[in-house]
């Protein structure tokens, strides 16, 4: 899968099997770069989701080779849209989240670009979810680990909301940060699998990313 850079605020992709075009408004160093210094929750809106992130097309890579049509999934952190993009491409029923209403509009806006049936976009805080027990089939992120203090919440979140016999898969960069998220689940009684192992290109380098799976633990 090869990612390029084109001007105008937006991106190509090929990711499972065909092109992918994004809109987003800048780059993150531009968005990063316009923020209020002085605004005390700045920290806490940082424009992550307007990078296409080496964990989200490996994600995507790994999504197409599943069987989602008719399933229903929640895309956790979906940023620009791609990866729940992708799954509904494959016949998923998929519920795009983020904490962040511009990603949201963005992501929307990359479905009609794709003409891709539209995701159900949520804006919702992974902290203070409100979604309803054992709603979905499947669940998955990309690289939504790189703060320890999500652990918790991002934890208390699956247990609610995963249907049994769903799954979890997590698109992760080998980062010190997230290194022992793995051993955490499974200290707490989740099935831990190293599904996929990939190098992905990313901002003329390379990017190793691991996809993991979690199935629900055996008791709660």
């Amino acid at each position: 899968m090869t990612e390029i850079s084109e001007p105008h605020g937006q991106l190509t992709v090929t990711a499972a099997g065909r092109s992918w075009t994004l809109e987003r408004p800048a780059d993150l160093e531009s968005l990063w770069q316009s923020m209020d210094e002085d605004d005390p929750e700045a920290e806490e809106h940082i424009p992550y989701w307007v990078e296409l992130w080496p964990a989200t097309l490996a994600l995507c890579g790994w999504l197409a080779r599943q069987e989602l049509a008719g399933r229903r999934c929640l895309d956790l952190g979906c940023g620009l849209g791609l990866s729940a993009l992708v799954a509904a491409n494959l016949g998923a029923r998929v519920v795009g989240m983020d904490y962040e209403q511009g990603a949201l509009h963005f992501a929307a806006r990359n479905a009609r670009i794709n003409s891709v049936p539209s995701p159900l976009w949520v804006r919702m805080d992974w902290n203070k979810p409100g979604l309803a027990p054992a709603c979905f089939d499947r669940i998955w992120g990309g690289d939504i680990f790189y703060e320890q203090r999500f652990f918790e919440p991002l934890e208390n979140l699956l247990l609610c909301s995963l249907a049994p016999g769903g799954k979890v898969w997590f698109g992760d960069p080998e980062r010190t940060v997230s290194s022992t998220v793995w051993s955490r689940f499974s200290r707490r009684g989740w099935r831990v699998r190293n599904q996929s192992r990939e190098v992905v290109p990313f901002d003329q380098a390379r990017m190793t990313v691991n996809v993991w799976e979690l199935s629900r633990p055996l008791a709660i």
